[in-house]
């Protein structure tokens, strides 16, 4: 064999065993953010059940007048904006996202 044979071979070798080590992170990653985007769904659709449930509490009249339930139900009120908050940026990110792969 020649030398140049060997270095061939080497070559195709060293990149045979890169394209291996790629395609085994790529693979690790892709199904590492596929779990997160389910997570991410699966959360989306909690606070949106959350969301539904506090507002219709909120809908009803408040028949005690302390300032304390007061103080709860603007707490309550507080929460559930922070819910929905929390959801519009979670959903544009992924719109984001989506958006992005489609204009490449």
């Amino acid at each position: 064999m020649s030398a140049l044979t060997i270095i061939l071979i080497s070559s195709v070798v060293l990149l045979l065993l890169l394209l291996s080590v790629s395609i085994y992170f790529n693979i690790k990653h892709g199904v590492m953010i596929i779990k997160y985007t389910e997570g991410i769904e699966k959360t989306l659709d909690t606070l949106d059940n959350r969301y539904e449930s506090i507002s219709k509490v909120l809908e009803l009249p408040l028949f005690y007048d302390s300032p304390q339930v007061r103080a709860v139900v603007d707490d309550v009120r507080t929460c559930r904006d922070s819910l929905l908050e929390s959801a519009n940026i979670l959903t544009s990110l992924s719109q984001d996202e989506h958006e992005e792969k489609k204009s490449n």
